[in-house]
């Protein structure tokens, strides 16, 4: 007769209540025995079932100790993991009570802290209305004396140091500014970035994944009621998804608004109601963009459905001219599911012409009516410039001025070559030959060449500095080359043919495949060689739009107009 021992088997009888024939009992300790039964002409342990009169063995002191150190080890590591959750969470609501204190009485107008001592300040309120709008819990109601003031037209600026501007009490910097919106990275939030179509390289904030992190973007082109009569929205569509395709900005859409026709706001409504999922929405962009003009047109817009935005109408952000308005975030109640609407401070740009235009010349550099291009080619110059052999006339050696901000020098040009400023109406464009040009801006800056303008600006006025060499290819003679965009202005299209009705442009010579032009501007500005905008009704019969591929079309975010 073989035994076994069933030293492998978990559950094992403590001890015996009868006797059994055929059971030897083994003993691993004096408390817990070791039984095995043994079964004639077979070599497998059977082990004894409880319904033998038999209970599952208990576990020893060690396993217990061992089962309580396991569990309490494991506590420890859950105490700590929940303990480094915490410290991020309070590290995420520092950052966002830091930036968004709610706690904080604003201007309602422009989000400045409310204040009472510093009347050229920002968010200055006199201490009798303080203090009764505070005793009736009022304070969210009040607009400050810098905003009241900016309502009435009035020019006041508190934006100083990098991208400043002078004149006004220089209260915050630009940095600082910027440092408000540092928070958005570490917050679940829809954005709406929006960028100016008459500006759009200079106002399009390409780092603007530094500032809100993987958060997702809708797009919004503001400012299309100032675009010539008869531009077709689906070429500017087309040409707005393609530039920020090439700028690799992942966005979820693109939108083309108006916010004084109203023109694409609802489109821009829906989208949000669809995307926000229960996170708070920021209305970002760079400053003067049109960023509280915008909030006020989408409050319109979502009023004619949801009472909520429709209160919110009463304390609206102040729109003004001036960049840098808007001086902190201004948390709008505007969503019925309790999310937050919030209008921010613009990114101040030092590469804008707004960041070295005194304050007082800063409107005119915004358009106020539709755009109409200003063309120049060698037939509309006056007869006394000309200074060309006959029949070699073009406009090589002329040098245009756009007010006193921008030079342009012809160096090379067709006989044909047509440039076409479009821009500020304030600005004048005045031409004059090359080898007179810099003792006639000497003369003129600060009285024909405007801005810059009085003796103020003019002591401030450091010139144009900045001297940049372009080359624009010709590749299709029936087509503009080339946009030269000035940043915080405008643009100048440069078509190598001038297109006349009933007329088909010539083949060009060799030589002829290339214009140079020398760019001059103010030390801090950019100037950018971009695709042209296919504007007015001539920009849909030479605009192509570009062969996708199956991927490219699924990846490539949709326009709505």
């Amino acid at each position: 007769m073989a035994l076994r021992t069933l030293s492998t088997f978990p559950s094992l009888p403590r001890r015996l209540t009868r006797r059994e024939p055929n059971l030897t009992v083994f003993y691993r300790t004096p408390a817990v025995p070791i039984l095995c039964k043994s079964i004639a002409n077979s070599e497998t342990p059977v082990l004894v079932s409880e319904r033998d009169g038999f209970a599952a063995a208990a576990p020893t002191p060690g396993e217990r100790f061992l089962e309580n150190q396991r569990a309490h080890e494991a506590k420890k590591v859950v105490k700590r993991e929940i303990k480094k959750e915490k410290k991020k969470k309070k590290i995420k609501e520092e950052i966002v009570r830091k930036v968004v204190d709610t706690s904080v009485s604003c201007c309602y107008g422009c989000g400045a802290p409310l204040q009472t001592s510093e009347v050229d300040s920002p968010g200055f309120v006199d201490l009798i209305t303080y203090d009764l709008k505070k005793k009736h819990h009022q304070l969210r109601t009040i607009l400050c004396g810098r905003c009241q003031l900016l309502s009435h037209g009035h020019m006041i600026t508190a934006v100083g140091g990098n991208g400043g501007y002078p004149g006004g009490k220089q209260f915050v910097s630009a940095d600082e500014l910027r440092e408000k919106l540092s928070h958005l990275r570490h917050e679940k939030a829809l954005i709406v970035k929006l960028v100016d179509i008459v500006d759009f390289n200079g106002s399009f904030l390409a780092r603007v994944r530094d500032l809100v992190g993987a958060n997702p973007i809708i797009l919004v082109i503001t400012k299309i009621d100032l675009l010539p009569k008869g531009t077709d929205m689906n070429c500017i569509g087309d040409w707005v998804v393609e530039m920020t395709t090439r700028k690799k900005l992942n966005v979820l859409s693109v939108h083309l608004t108006s916010s004084k026709s109203l023109d694409g706001v609802s489109g821009v409504a829906s989208e949000i109601q669809k995307e926000k999922k229960g996170r708070d929405v920021y209305i970002l962009g760079a400053a003067n963009v049109g960023k509280s003009a915008f909030i006020n047109a989408l409050l319109k817009t979502m009023a004619e459905r949801d009472p909520v935005a429709a209160a919110a109408q009463k304390y609206k952000p102040i729109q003004s001219a001036v960049p840098g308005t808007t001086l902190g975030p201004i948390q709008i109640n505007a969503f019925l599911g309790g999310e937050k609407l919030y209008d921010t401070p613009g990114v101040h740009l030092h590469h804008r012409q707004a960041a070295v235009v005194h304050s007082d010349d800063l409107p005119a550099l915004a358009p106020q009516n539709r755009l109409r291009g200003q063309s120049f080619d060698i037939s509309t110059l006056p007869t006394q410039l000309s200074s060309s052999p006959k029949g070699e006339e073009s406009l090589n050696g002329y040098t245009f001025f756009w007010g006193g901000l921008v030079r342009i020098d012809i160096l090379k040009a067709l006989p044909e070559t047509c440039i076409t400023f479009y821009g500020p109406k304030a600005l004048d464009i005045l031409v004059v030959p090359t080898k007179t040009a810099t003792d006639f801006y000497q003369k003129e800056v600060g009285v024909l060449l405007k801005p810059p303008s009085g003796k103020d600006q003019m002591q401030e006025w450091k010139g144009l500095q900045s001297h940049r060499l372009l080359q624009i290819e010709i590749i299709d003679a029936k087509r503009p080359a080339s946009d030269v965009a000035i940043s915080g202005l405008g643009w100048i299209s440069i078509e190598p043919i001038r297109r006349t009705r009933g007329t088909e442009p010539r083949d060009l010579n060799d030589s002829e495949h290339q214009i140079r032009l020398c760019v001059s501007v103010p030390k801090p500005v950019e100037v950018f060689l971009r695709p042209t905008l296919p504007i007015g009704a001539s920009g849909a019969e030479w605009y192509q739009y570009r062969d996708l591929t199956d991927e490219e079309e699924e990846v490539r975010p949709k326009w709505h107009f």
